[in-house]
Parts: C-alpha cells; structure tokens; sequence
C-alpha cells in the first residue's frame, strides 16, 4: 500500500492544530483585552493553552520541581505541555515539528510556497549546513546552563513568582501586538530565508528543536532503508526537509530527523523505507503514527488537567492589578 496518504493526513492534523493555536490566541487576546477596557467588554476566562508558548517559564518550572518537588502553581499548564511534548519527541522522534508546531506548519508552507515560484529550494553546503545547525545547539545550551545548573532555586523560586513572569504570557502577546522595528525586521528576514531555504528557523535556530532533536535520538521508532530493493534514484533525499542523506542510510538516527513522513511517502520501491521499531524492526503504520502523536499529545494535556496542574492560581483581582499596572 503506498504511503502517499500520509502526508494529506500530517498536513490535516498541522492545520488542525495551528487553527485551534489561533482560537486560543484570541480568546487570550479578548481575556486581556478585557483587563485593558476597565472591564467595559465581556470577560472571556483564560485559556490556559496558551501556556504552550512559554517555554523558558516551563524550564524554570522544570528546575522548580526538581528543587522541591513540588509543580508551581502559577503556569502549571506550560510544564505540563513541556513534559508532554518531551514524551512525543522521546517515543515518535521529532514528530512534534513537523505534526503540531505553528512555526514548523508556517515554515512548511513558506518553503514549499517558495519552491512552487522558484522551482526549487537552496540547499546550503554540508559544511555550512552543519555550522549553522550548531547555532541552536549553543542557545540550547545557554538556556540549559543558565536555568538548570547556574541558577539557584531561590532565585528560580523568586522569578516563577515574580510579576514579571505571572503575565510572561501577556508580555508576549504584546510582543506580537506591537513589534519593535527590529523584531519586524527579523521576521521578514526570516519569512523571506524560508521562501528559499527549508525551516531556517527550525534547523538554525530554535533552541526547542534542539532540545527535543537530543531526545528523539533515544525513540524507539527510525526510518530504516532495505539495501536490496532500493533503486538508488534519490527521491528520499530530495523529499527530506532536514537536509538528511537517507539514501546514504540504512537507519536514520539523526537528530534532525523531523518524523514527517516526507522520505517514505516519495519513496519509488514499495516497502524499502519503513518507520520502524528499532529492536523488532516491525514496521508502523502511518495510520497509527499519527494516533500516537495527536493521542500522547492530547493524553499529556488531559493528565495535568486530571491532577491538577493546569489552572494558574492567578486571581482574576491579581490578573487586573498586573495587566492594568
């Protein structure tokens, strides 16, 4: 059977995902709109969703909870979404990227928008390609160092309950509400880098990725090529985002592999790639790869919603004195 349904099927749970992204993003922007109206408006309660976007609060968080044992209450919905997404990418490889994540679904359409008008995308040289993938290597690990090992609990404890933080969510909005002249800059640098070469972000940039690449090294599941019936035309190579060789493997163990599918849907040989279990080499299917994704995504979700570590403690009375300061 071929696997070509597989990608109509990533591209539907992507859009799925970033629509339901962009209805949390408004229902925040009404809940603190809200705030900014004095209470003229109707009040929309938080979703507390929104959380996902706060990576550097779930690392403090993360660093919390080791200390003392204990999920702080203030964004408990962004460690949770955090752990959940560590669980995907620990289990079904990179697959957060390319099934779920905004930026990723955005990048996707910029390359393949770019590749439609130019009739192809830039592929940097090995060499520089693996430069510049090292960059987010070093904002991973200043991140890691400057939180986990160089930040003592008391002054994590003192930040996660600082005003500064309790509306870090809030803080962002504005961010993307009234960008500086400089983040506008940045971002059509990069909307522009995309139309030519593959998740620039992504692959160059995004620390997350890097966290979440390192971990996905240890899933269980791999692409894997059967040597006999490959037909050496190079399709896989051409279709893979991350720049991957996989003609060249006969197992893809990269960190950049993204899980997307793309390599097996245009392979020429039925059966010679495969998704597989790396220890019983059975293969999975595409069906059920992506169950897996939406299903741990939305079971992790659920599970901090069922102990309680979703909802912040953040009063509404606490809301109106921060966003109003």
């Amino acid at each position: 059977m071929t696997k070509r349904y597989i990608q109509p099927l990533r591209i539907a749970v992507q859009w799925g995902f970033l629509l339901f992204q962009l209805y949390l993003g408004f229902r925040f922007y009404q809940f603190v709109n809200y705030f900014h109206s004095g209470g003229t408006v109707s009040f929309v309660s938080r979703p507390e969703g929104i959380e996902g976007f706060l990576p550097i609060s779930a690392l403090l968080s993360l660093k919390g909870w080791f200390a003392s044992g204990e999920i702080n209450p203030v964004h408990p919905a962004a460690l949770v979404i955090f752990l959940t997404i560590v669980g995907v990418s620990l289990l079904l490889k990179r697959s957060f990227c390319s099934w779920i994540c905004p930026v990723g679904t955005l990048s996707e359409l910029l390359w393949k928008s770019g590749f439609n008008l130019f009739r192809r995308n830039f592929r940097p040289p090995q060499w520089l390609d693996v430069i510049l993938r090292g960059i987010k290597y070093l904002l991973l690990f200043f991140f890691l160092y400057s939180i986990l090992y160089k930040m003592p609990p008391q002054a994590v404890n003192s930040f996660i309950y600082s005003d500064y933080n309790k509306i870090a969510d809030v803080r962002l909005l504005d961010f993307f509400l009234h960008p500086t002249g400089l983040s506008l800059g940045i971002i059509a640098f990069l909307f522009i880098l995309s139309l030519s070469v593959r998740n620039p972000f992504c692959r160059f940039l995004c620390p997350y990725g890097a966290l979440v690449g390192l971990i996905s090294m240890l899933s269980p599941v791999k692409v894997m090529r059967e040597k006999k019936s490959c037909v050496a035309c190079g399709d896989c190579t051409q279709a893979c985002p991350s720049n991957i060789r996989v003609m060249e493997k006969e197992q893809v163990t990269s960190s950049e592999c993204i899980g997307c599918w793309r390599c097996i849907s245009h392979c020429r040989a039925e059966g010679t790639l495969e998704m597989k279990l790396t220890g019983k080499k059975v293969a999975v299917n595409g069906l059920l790869f992506a169950f897996l994704v939406v299903g741990i995504f939305w079971g992790g979700t659920m599970l901090g919603k069922a102990t309680g570590h979703w909802h912040t403690s953040i009063s509404i009375a606490e809301y109106s004195r921060l966003i109003g300061k």
